[in-house]
C-alpha cells in the first residue's frame, strides 16, 4: 500500500472514547443510562460527564456516544422535533435522521443517539438509520456491545425493572470496557413518585 500523497494526510488527533449509553423499556418505562467517563487517546479526561438527558419537557430522553459538541447540536435539533411533534417520537427521530443525513452541516457530525419514552427506544444515526430494537433494548457507544448482552440477558432471566437492568448492565459493561466507568447516571419515565 503506497503512502497517501503529499499534502493530503489529516491531522493526527486523538481519538475520543467518550460512552457508553443502554436504554431499557420495560412494562410501561423506560430507563436509559451513561457512564461518566471522557477518554482522549490513552487519558482519562473526565469521569462524571452526564450523557442522558430529558427532552420534550420530561416526556422523552436521549443518550448520546460521540463528539459531544457534535451531540449537543444534535440535541438542540432533537428538541425542536419533538416541539413539532409532540408525542410521536418516531416521527421526531425520522424526521431529525432526514435532516442529519441530508443537510451538509449537520452530515459532519460525528455522534449517535438513544431516543426513547415509555412507549420505545430509538438508535438514531448519521446515515439516516432510525432502528427501534424489537426487545425494547439498546445500546450504544464503547461499552455498547457488553452493556446490551448484559441488559439483553437480565431482562430475559430476571424479574428486574427497566431501571435496575439498565443500571446493572452498565455496571457489567463498566467492568468490562476499559473507556467505560461505575460513574453511572440513570433517568427514567414516568418519574418515580418522591
Amino acid at each position: 500500500m503506497s503512502p497517501p500523497p503529499a499534502g493530503s494526510e489529516r491531522p493526527l488527533l486523538p481519538t475520543v472514547r467518550a460512552t457508553t449509553v443502554v436504554a431499557v423499556v420495560r412494562d410501561g418505562r423506560i430507563a436509559m443510562a451513561s457512564d461518566g467517563q471522557v477518554t482522549v487517546g490513552d487519558a482519562v479526561m473526565k469521569q462524571g460527564a452526564t450523557k442522558v438527558r430529558e427532552a420534550a419537557g420530561g416526556r422523552a430522553v436521549f443518550g448520546f456516544a460521540g463528539g459531544v459538541a457534535d451531540a449537543l447540536a444534535l440535541s438542540e435539533r432533537l428538541e425542536a422535533k419533538l416541539e413539532a411533534v409532540p408525542g410521536n417520537i418516531r416521527r421526531a427521530a425520522v424526521d431529525l435522521a432526514r435532516d442529519w443525513r441530508s443537510d451538509r452541516s449537520l452530515r459532519r457530525l460525528e455522534a449517535l443517539l438513544l431516543v426513547g419514552d415509555p412507549s420505545c427506544v430509538l438508535v438514531v444515526s448519521g446515515n439516516g438509520d432510525v432502528i427501534e430494537p424489537d426487545d425494547g433494548i439498546a445500546a450504544i457507544g464503547s461499552g455498547g456491545s457488553f452493556a446490551l448482552a448484559a441488559a439483553r440477558a437480565l431482562a430475559r432471566h430476571t424479574d428486574l425493572d427497566a431501571a435496575a437492568v439498565a443500571r446493572t448492565a452498565l455496571g457489567i459493561a463498566g467492568e468490562i470496557c476499559i473507556y467505560t466507568n461505575d460513574q453511572i447516571h440513570l433517568l427514567t419515565l414516568p418519574k418515580e413518585a418522591s
